[in-house]
């Protein structure tokens, strides 16, 4: 099975839908998507996901399934106190980087920067829910990997956003969330492609085919930021 993760377009943040920009990069990544042979979208039930999403939708005639699991995930002090950075991940997986922390710490969640940041209990959220999604797909969750039970689909695609994406990474494979918030940053409609085998005996590895592609927004390119 192939996984298709994509990052929504250029976002309003403020009405939690695309701007004229994101449109059109939204129009874009479908045309690169559409010879994928993806058979169901799936995306985060945040309006600038969906509408990204259902630009692939309408070009090939599917339906999107919302997923509010998957939704942009938050961060922040978990009481509410005020924290460097606002507690935003990049920024802190940078802070960490600044210190000399090793970004592989599977003690991340409890040693500072990034304790105490509710940021910790999304990317827990994600990974329970990237399990139960996996299963509905025909992959069934057996301690650190997957096992085989019967693939539904070929291709999925899953439109979401970049902190989203780095808790879901950061589950599959099982590497700490710091490392995928500082190593990869997915730009507006950046594509990554997972591959997990079709049929196996025993436990079975998930691959990346591609990482951040956005070729097919050349000549679109804007600051990339994420949500703060």
């Amino acid at each position: 099975m192939r996984i298709i993760l994509v990052r929504h377009g250029h976002p309003n943040y403020a009405d939690d839908c695309l701007t004229p920009l994101g449109r059109k990069h939204a129009a874009a990544a479908a045309q690169r998507l559409r010879d994928e042979g993806i058979q169901k979208i799936f995306s985060s039930t945040c309006g600038r996901a969906m509408e990204t999403a259902q630009h692939t939708a309408d070009l090939l005639g599917l339906s999107v399934e919302g997923m509010d699991a998957f939704r942009e995930i938050n961060w922040g002090d978990e009481n509410g106190q005020p924290m460097a950075f606002n507690g935003h991940p990049w920024d802190t997986a940078d802070d960490m980087v600044a210190r000399g922390q090793s970004l592989l710490d599977p003690d991340w969640a409890t040693t500072p920067p990034f304790a105490g940041n509710r940021v910790v209990a999304c990317v827990e959220k994600v990974a329970k829910a990237s399990d139960e999604w996996l299963l509905s797909l025909g992959y069934q969750r057996d301690g650190l990997y997957y096992r085989v039970l019967k693939p539904v689909y070929h291709t999925v695609a899953l439109f979401g956003h970049g902190g989203e994406t780095a808790a879901l990474l950061s589950h599959l494979f099982n590497v700490p969330f710091p490392f995928f918030c500082s190593a990869m940053g997915p730009d507006y409609t950046g594509i990554v492609v997972l591959t997990l085998p079709d049929q196996a005996d025993g436990l079975v590895p998930i691959r990346f085919e591609l990482v951040n592609d956005v070729k097919h927004i050349q000549g679109l390119r804007a600051e990339n930021v994420f949500d703060r």
